[in-house]
């Protein structure tokens, strides 16, 4: 199937040309349709898989189609800052000939450009929950003839503590509207949110949340936390790694990472929420464009980048929710390219890989031949071995003792039956 065949307007159709989208992905193919149709919309899409323009696109072709009365009709509400100017970037490209206007407002940086592009009147607006409901407060901001709400990242948003900031923006939005919710997991808490803000939706799952794109070849290095530096000095070296995000806990862990980078001649940039806006931007910017090889972030701040064949991610430290490390290494790998995802473990850190393991139904496979390699790390994966190796063991003796109890029991109780009969 083709974008073409998805009945999209001409102003649409022209501007996907000109980014090269001719083929639509699976969440495309099957969200355009349905929300073309004016349905609510549950989607189950972990990134990568070509959401933003699964809602993006149907949004503008509605507006454009319908009348043109001023006012927002159309709010996206994401989690973060770099998410909320993603998206923006994607509307701009999408929507460049259809006249629509859009903006974007976050918070951390000054208010009055933003204020100063609402006065001038959008149709469209994406925001984060604390400057959107700021501006709200303030009265730049009017809700009331809204038609679309897409909630977006849900799961973070819930992670990130938004949940209330989410039932006062319900507040102030029409009833009457169509509503789409995505979300890369779906636990509960999602679910009853979903049912709470959705109109008989349709449901659309694309990529299990548990599972990990196939592109991406998946890896593990056993590695001491004193040694983990040295070992990332050490695969930086290889030029094949042409562009890497790594990933770390903490906003602290970040800046060391790139102290030491940078003073061992491997320029590289941190982006977390104590830089300002502008050093965040800046940085991304130079990341997209590929005249930056190297960028250290956090796991919030990391949402909303979106890079063109970004052939790495590193796990500096391995996340403590398995769930973020599906997140966290979608980002290579994209659009069908292949992408390389590789991950640090410590001895601490071994509970968390055999969580991320169990998640993703996968045996991640261990790199032993490196300069670095961990004698702990090498002892778990060889107790693990012996582990299963004694289980199996274990099991065929049971069935065999079961069996041959089973064989007694019933010989006992045959021969309790004839002395009976006698």
């Amino acid at each position: 199937m083709t974008f073409k065949e998805l009945e999209l307007i001409e102003p649409i159709l022209k501007a996907l040309d000109q980014v090269n989208y001719e083929i639509p992905t699976t969440i495309q193919e099957q969200a355009i349709p349905i929300l073309l149709q004016g349905n609510d919309l549950l989607g189950c899409a972990q990134t990568g898989t070509g959401k933003t323009a699964a809602f993006s696109i149907p949004i503008l072709q509605r507006l454009y189609k319908s009348d043109k009365r001023k006012g927002i009709r159309a709010l996206i509400l994401t989690p973060t800052r770099e998410l909320a100017i993603q998206i923006g970037e994607n509307f701009e490209e999408y929507g460049r000939y259809t006249g629509l206007k859009h903006t974007v407002i976050f918070g951390g940086v000054p208010q009055k450009p933003q204020v100063d592009a609402l006065t001038r009147g959008v149709q469209i607006l994406i925001a984060t929950p604390g400057r959107l409901l700021d501006l709200q407060a303030q009265g730049f901001i009017s809700l009331k003839g809204l038609e679309y709400f897409v909630l977006d990242e849900a799961d973070r948003m819930l992670d990130m503590g938004f949940v209330h900031d989410i039932k006062r923006v319900l507040k102030l939005i029409p009833e009457k509207r169509q509503t789409l919710l995505f979300s890369a997991t779906m636990p509960p808490e999602i679910e009853k949110l979903a049912n709470t803000i959705l109109s008989s939706p349709r449901k659309v799952e694309v990529t299990p949340a548990s599972s990990t794109v196939e592109t991406i070849r998946q890896s593990v290095y056993f590695v001491e936390k004193a040694e983990k530096k040295d070992l990332l000095l050490h695969l930086l070296k290889a030029p094949d790694i042409e562009s890497v995000l790594i990933f770390t806990r903490t906003k602290h862990g970040a800046d060391k990472i790139t102290r030491i980078l940078n003073k061992n001649g491997i320029p590289a940039e941190a982006i977390h929420g104590n830089k300002s806006q502008n050093a965040r931007q800046r940085a991304l910017t130079a990341f997209k464009a590929h005249a930056l090889r190297v960028l250290i972030a956090t796991d919030i701040a990391a949402r909303g980048i979106d890079v063109d064949q970004l052939s790495h991610v590193i796990n500096y430290e391995l996340p403590n929710i398995p769930e973020t490390y599906v997140h966290r290494i979608g980002r290579t790998g994209r659009a069908g390219h292949e992408g390389i995802a590789i991950s640090f473990c410590e001895s601490e850190e071994l509970p968390y890989l055999k969580d991320i393991q169990k998640l993703i139904g996968l045996q991640i496979p261990v790199v032993k031949d490196h300069p670095f390699v961990t004698q702990a790390g090498s002892q778990a994966q060889a107790t693990k071995t012996e582990e299963i190796k004694a289980k199996a063991k274990e099991n065929k003796v049971w069935r065999g003792n079961k069996a041959n109890g089973d064989f007694w029991r019933r010989k006992k109780q045959g021969q309790a039956k004839t002395a009976t009969k006698k």
